[in-house]
């Protein structure tokens, strides 16, 4: 680690690592929590799932390849801070606008470096998510420790409130920028549909803009609407089918989801991904619970029950589906993470409503799951 100036990441469990500042000058409070993935920090840090968090990336070398507003997957990053091993000295990439340091010090987002962040891995492996604190002002240990032990936690918090849209839109993008990025020549997907055949309605519970693209790349006429949306303004809209987005937090919280949405399955196809799996699930009058350190990385394994088929997926979340509820209340467990045998996929018996606890578009990550999009196209054509 170069000489500069000194930052500190402090666990509750009292755990400290020192290490060398970037970013903005400032002082966070959030969960600590860690990302598998070896590529995709701007997007990690910009995905609103993450808000309330302090993300530290396993990989050790980041910051390589720069950023660009291409790649932001909101207005800006949603974390509240970034730990690494090691920020790469330059930027090498021909899409690059800014470095990491850069970016964050435009957003006033904290950044530290230069620290174990194995130890930090195994630390919250082992103890489970805790409260934390990094500050890359001039704080003492004793004192970061005790600030990330009073904060109150994200328990029992709305966060959603934070991140979801605050009117209804239309989702409009380039129909260039739709398609995924890829070398020339090495794209195996199918073209863009000409004709947006189905009007869906999209709850955003903090959407990451990458599932809007792909929704639209697969034909679909969007309208985004904000989390705490009526099923009597949704029937207003009209649309053929409903998509319920990803999101921060306790999805036990969100009551007047739980309550919208078990409205809305008696008379549209829903597809819901990682929050929006949880909301159906509470729906149902099922449950959920927290893991003790979550799923965060693109190198999850996912086993479809019906199929047999193994996807790698990329995931974001730290609650999980109880099975077990699920089998009374009228749905199927349809895919299970092989890591943990966690619920990674539902169905209703009798309703065309499924979900995924993954993101399927994966921005960036595997696209093994891209084929649920299509899925869920094929549903709306169904039910016609």
């Amino acid at each position: 680690m170069s000489e500069g100036k000194s930052g500190i990441l402090a666990l509750e469990d009292g755990s400290v690592f020192r290490g060398k500042a970037f970013g903005a000058n400032k002082t966070v409070l959030g969960e600590a929590v860690f990302n598998t993935s070896m590529t995709g920090y701007q997007e990690i840090l910009t995905d609103p799932s993450y808000f309330g968090q302090i993300v530290t990336m396993t990989a050790p070398h980041i910051g390589n390849y720069g950023v660009n507003p291409d790649d932001e997957e909101s207005d800006g990053p949603k974390a509240m801070g970034l730990v690494i091993r090691e920020l790469s000295p330059i930027t090498s990439n021909w899409r690059s606008e800014k470095s990491l340091d850069e970016y964050l010090k435009l957003h006033n987002v904290p950044g530290l470096e230069g620290v174990d962040t194995r130890t930090i891995t195994r630390t919250v492996r082992k103890t489970g998510v805790m409260k934390a604190c990094l500050s890359t002002e001039d704080i003492s240990d004793e004192e970061a420790i005790r600030r990330a032990r009073e904060w109150p936690g994200l328990a029992h918090i709305d966060c959603v409130k934070a991140v979801s849209c605050k009117a209804i839109y239309k989702f409009e993008w380039d129909p260039q920028k739709i398609v995924p990025f890829t070398v020339e020549g090495t794209h195996l997907n199918h073209p863009t549909r000409n004709e947006h055949k189905f009007h869906i309605v999209v709850f955003d519970f903090g959407i990451k803009r990458s599932i809007l693209k792909r929704l639209s790349y697969h034909g679909f006429s969007i309208t985004v609407v904000p989390a705490e949306t009526t099923a009597e303004t949704v029937y207003a809209l009209n649309p053929d089918g409903v998509f319920l987005s990803n999101g921060p937090g306790d999805p036990a919280t969100l009551l007047y989801a739980h309550e919208t949405v078990r409205e809305l399955m008696k008379e549209f196809p829903i597809f819901g991904i990682c929050l929006g799996h949880q909301i159906i699930t509470h729906a149902l009058g099922a449950s959920t619970y927290k893991l003790k350190f979550g799923h965060r990385g693109g190198n999850q394994p996912v086993k479809n029950l019906e199929t047999g088929k193994v996807s790698i997926t990329a995931q974001n979340h730290g609650y999980s589906t109880k099975a077990e509820d699920l089998e009374t209340q009228g749905a199927l467990v349809t895919e299970v993470n092989l890591n943990d045998n966690t619920v990674a996929g539902l169905r209703l018996k009798e309703l065309p409503v499924f979900s995924v606890q993954y993101h399927p578009e994966a921005a960036p990550g595997p696209n093994d799951a891209d084929p649920l999009f299509e899925e869920f196209y094929r549903m709306l054509a169904k039910n016609l």
